[in-house]
């Protein structure tokens, strides 16, 4: 029987595509499983070697994994994702890669992807769905943090190990592991209206980590009961202008989150202006 939850949440994939003006579908075909390789092979400028292959993506298909898919009008693939079971007692499902074409920017294909998964998954009785991202990336961040609402549980260091593509650079792959409840009241909020979040960290909030005038990151204080920890304006910008500048952020970045999550604080959102906010709870 289709609950009134999985309803909403196919309602607001709907929405969430018409307003991208996009169509996003789940793939199986040989032929779109190809596009997707295509699509992500120039998305991570790896020709040679895309980030997945045509024989995983087929396999997946066929254990029913999710492959969606969007689609402009004129039939052309503007994005993609791949996720996979977790083990049978998790009841989850792990978004293991996401793409969407440059040229979509601002477009929001992606949220329109993520919402289908989500109604996807709901509609096979999985309640949550995890993923990492790079947590260097401030727009990644705001984009999983504040308009998915996704919850923050792991701070994963080099977790991939090297990965030399367009966007990975030479730099360590650290992730941060995120879990989205699907069925959690302020995720079905953000995935119904839509609107960009607006939270303020608070006026106690003390600084961890800062950005100086000159872009480096200027460690402060690790005793706030809400922490500020800052992360480069655009890192991509910075892996190719200062490579070692955008190391220092990493390792930074890893050393106070790791701190501050391992003395039992918890990541709570994230602001373009100051970064993530870390709360200290009893």
């Amino acid at each position: 029987m289709t609950t009134t939850a999985q309803l909403d949440a196919e309602r607001a994939a709907d929405l969430a595509a018409a307003s991208a003006g996009v169509v996003v579908r789940e793939l199986c075909e040989l032929p779109e499983l190809a596009e997707v390789i295509t699509l992500f092979a120039r998305i991570w400028g790896r020709a040679e070697s895309p980030p997945v292959t045509l024989e995983l993506l087929r396999a997946f298909t066929k254990a029913g994994n999710y492959v969606g898919g969007a689609f402009l009008p004129d039939g052309r693939l503007v994005g993609a994702c791949v996720g996979f079971f977790h083990a049978p007692a998790d009841d989850a499902i792990h978004s293991h890669i996401a793409g969407v074409d440059s040229a979509m920017t601002g477009r929001h294909v992606g949220f329109a992807v993520k919402l289908h998964q989500r109604s996807w998954a709901l509609s096979r009785g999985v309640s949550e769905i995890a993923w990492t991202f790079d947590p260097l990336v401030s727009r990644n961040a705001y984009f999983n943090l504040m308009k998915l609402s996704a919850r923050p549980v792991e701070y994963l260091p080099n977790f991939y190990g090297p990965m030399t593509d367009a966007i990975n650079g030479v730099d360590d792959t650290d992730r941060l592991l995120v879990r989205w409840n699907l069925l959690d009241p302020v995720v079905e909020l953000s995935c119904s209206s839509g609107a960009d979040p607006v939270h303020e960290p608070g006026a106690d909030a003390a600084t961890a980590l800062g950005r100086g005038a000159d872009g480096a990151p200027v460690p402060g204080r690790l005793d706030g009961a809400v922490s500020l920890v800052a992360v480069p304006t655009d890192i991509g910008l910075l892996r190719a202008a200062q490579p070692e500048l955008a190391h220092r952020w990493r390792t930074t970045v890893r050393d106070v989150l790791s701190e501050l999550l391992g003395d039992g604080a918890r990541i709570t959102s994230f602001h373009r202006s100051v970064g993530y906010v870390v709360r200290r709870t009893p």
